[in-house]
């Protein structure tokens, strides 16, 4: 092994483009190189400095779960996916994307419970499948959660102005040398962000309870409006359109337009994963992280299905408005209503938007950390217990683009990157539980998981390109029985390598399979743009970790900051692996 100095890669440019001539070997080393949970629960975590401090409970992840999921996209995705697919049984599109969205929940439960720290699916990722897919989905979910927050930052100004009767118009300018897409100038969304990035910079408890005051107070308006739709509605609407000419009953669709409705109103529930990156402040996580996750998103189910037959009351399916369908429903019955409405939204997206920057604030830090990224935004500053580095850089950072960026709100329900990472770690749950690195060959697993991922993109691209026909319900049953044969015959022949001591997904490996599954079709269901942008940013994150990451990385190693060789990791894996009770079973 060659002699390295601290930083030796970037200390000189002559040094630098050594560097970039070993990458094929450096690249081949730092790659696949799995950590431990008993490395990121010590040493990794302590190159934060100072600890963040464990002020969180129960209910404070259950506000902050219900507050990052029920933003604006409740009011936008309903009534698209009612008008377009499910109608009335929009309310069993969001039972069935409630219980995708549970499942996914339990597979962020057991790694959070296993590993409570701030990392979130990064840190997940980088103990089960290495570095590089660690870093490429940790840099997908913070490129979308800042694309993201830009958007909704400049939405919330928009509803901010309907619920005052004020014009967006007059707080917003156009500045002519700018190209079109970046000359409509907001003073008011960035102005939001830089506000919130100081309340999550001086306080994750301080930030917990305005979001619980913001919660509680969009809660109450939500009630409101579920009780003001059931008493001026019509159950009647449940079963006739507004048109004869369009199809009836509860389900005018079919089964096929339910799931589809399904896989739109999916994205409503999205927000629960940035409670996963709060574990590392929270007071008793085996108690309170599984309570507080599975909490959340049992608790937002709810409040989606009454808020979609309270809009199916008040309207037929196909008059429902597709754009604004709360709003519409009220317009000419209640201005008082409508009016209430827009203060309620603006509520849910300041809620979405506070959470969301605690998420992506602790994924930076954690990703500082592991050296992939320069380590200042590892830094926990000693009085606040708050990565403030990561916060006030990304907060900028956002308020920047909210600044110039023309985004449309609508950005915030395509989250392709998110899905995806939901995916990942669906994967990484059943790749633990069935592979020991030292003990168990991990082909087994990882040809079971290619092989129902597989099936499951077959299933997919049959259920969403076939016409209609004969042939499309025989591929499909097709699909469906050789996905459930792999997992039978994986069950029976692979033995589980470990059993989680305090908490795991029941069942296994039947529900992360499930949720693998409905990831891949909801996956499928997004359009092509969806795609380019998911690629494009996923290439631009393999440049970054081809110039700068694998190399700052390999230094660390080599200066020691990284901790042992692979062969002691593997050591203290095992030893952690023995502390566990391996008595207990799920």
């Amino acid at each position: 092994m060659e002699t390295h100095s601290s930083s030796s890669s970037f200390s000189t440019l002559q040094s630098y483009l050594k560097a970039l001539a070993q990458t094929p070997r450096r690249l081949a080393r730092r790659a696949p190189s799995v950590s431990s949970s008993y490395e990121e629960l010590s040493r990794v975590k302590a190159r934060s400095g100072s600890d963040m401090q464990r002020t969180l409970r129960w209910f404070d992840l259950v506000g902050l779960g219900i507050g990052g999921m029920v933003g604006a996209g409740v009011f936008v995705t309903t009534g698209r996916a009612s008008r377009l697919y499910a109608g009335p049984a929009i309310v069993v599109s969001y039972a069935i994307a409630g219980l995708c969205a549970l499942l996914s929940a339990f597979c962020y439960t057991e790694f959070a419970v296993h590993m409570p720290v701030a990392g979130g699916a990064f840190s997940y990722l980088r103990i089960t499948f290495g570095e590089f897919a660690a870093f490429l989905t940790g840099a997908n979910l913070i490129t979308e959660y800042v694309m993201s927050n830009a958007a909704v930052s400049r939405g919330l100004t928009s509803y901010m102005g309907a619920a005052m009767g004020i014009s967006t118009t007059k707080w917003r300018f156009i500045l002519p040398l700018l190209p079109n897409g970046f000359n409509e100038i907001d003073l008011v969304a960035p102005a939001i962000v830089l506000i919130l990035t100081l309340v999550i910079c001086y306080s994750t408890r301080e930030s917990s309870v305005v979001n619980m005051i913001l919660t509680t107070l969009h809660i109450l308006f939500i009630a409101f409006l579920i009780l003001m739709g059931l008493w001026k509605g019509d159950w009647n609407n449940f079963t006739h359109p507004g048109y004869p000419q369009h199809p009836s009953g509860f389900f005018p669709y079919g089964a096929s337009g339910v799931f589809n409705g399904a896989a739109m109103v999916y994205l409503s529930y999205i927000g629960y994963d940035a409670v996963s990156t709060m574990a590392e402040e929270v007071r008793d996580p085996v108690k309170d992280i599984p309570i507080g996750v599975s909490g959340s998103v049992i608790i937002v189910t709810i409040l989606y299905c009454l808020m979609a037959a309270s809009m199916s009351m008040l309207l037929p399916y196909d008059m429902i408005d597709v754009e604004a369908p709360f709003s519409a429903a009220f317009s000419g019955r209640s201005e008082l209503v409508a009016r209430v409405i827009g203060v309620g939204a603006s509520f849910g997206i300041l809620t979405s938007l506070l959470v969301a920057m605690l998420g992506q604030a602790r994924y930076m830090c954690v990703i500082g950390r592991s050296n992939v990224v320069p380590a200042w935004f590892a830094r926990v500053h000693p009085k606040t217990s708050t990565p403030v580095n990561a916060s006030a850089f990304l907060g900028i950072f956002t308020a920047a683009i909210a600044l110039f960026t023309d985004l449309n709100i609508l950005l915030n329900l395509v989250s392709i990157g998110t899905l995806f990472v939901f995916y990942m770690v669906s994967n990484a749950v059943i790749y633990r539980r069935y592979v020991m690195v030292g003990t168990t060959k991990p082909w087994p697993t990882l040809s079971f998981l290619c092989l129902f991922s597989l099936t499951s993109t077959i299933f997919t691209l049959v259920w969403h390109f076939t016409p209609p026909g004969k042939p499309k319900p025989f591929l499909l049953g097709a699909c469906v029985v050789i996905a459930i044969s792999i997992l039978q015959v994986f069950h029976c022949m692979v033995p589980q390598a470990r059993k989680p001591a305090f908490w795991g997904v029941p069942f296994m490996p039947w529900l992360p399979s499930i949720s693998i599954f409905l990831n891949v079709f909801l996956l499928g269901s997004l359009d092509g743009p969806s795609y380019v942008r998911f690629g494009f940013f996923s290439a631009l994150a393999v440049l970054v970790y081809v110039l700068y990451s694998v190399h700052a990385s390999f230094d660390a190693e080599i200066d020691g900051s990284m901790g042992q060789k692979n062969v002691e990791i593997v050591e203290e894996s095992k030893q952690s692996e023995e502390e566990e009770d391996p008595s207990q079973k799920v």
